[in-house]
């Protein structure tokens, strides 16, 4: 279930990011409430999720799912351009998350 909760926090991780962006600085009342929830959301289910796993495991973990769900959200709802270079990078930190996860033994 640990996983789980994890998972979780990092999706919340990316809403909260993708609707702070949507907020135009705050000045969208609803997204700034989004932005709010989903932070608030995303560290309830971190906090479920050290319950069980490590924190040294569970933080680098979560902070992946959301940098490379904020670089999905960019690229297919903001149209942000990357060069080759970048997604190399990019698929070397899913590459990383999977591997640490893999090798934690949790």
């Amino acid at each position: 279930m640990s996983w789980i909760f994890l998972l979780m926090a990092g999706l919340s991780e990316i809403l909260w990011s993708t609707a702070m962006k949507l907020s135009d600085g705050f000045s969208k009342v609803s997204w700034a409430i989004v932005t709010v929830v989903g932070l608030i959301a995303s560290m309830l289910f971190l906090l479920q999720a050290v319950k069980h796993l490590s924190f040294s495991l569970a933080y680098p973990i979560w902070t992946g799912i959301g940098a490379v769900g904020s670089v999905i959200i960019g690229v297919s709802l903001f149209h942000d351009k990357f060069s080759g270079a970048t997604w190399f990078f990019v698929i070397l930190l899913i590459v990383a998350i999977i591997g640490i996860k893999m090798t934690a033994g949790e």
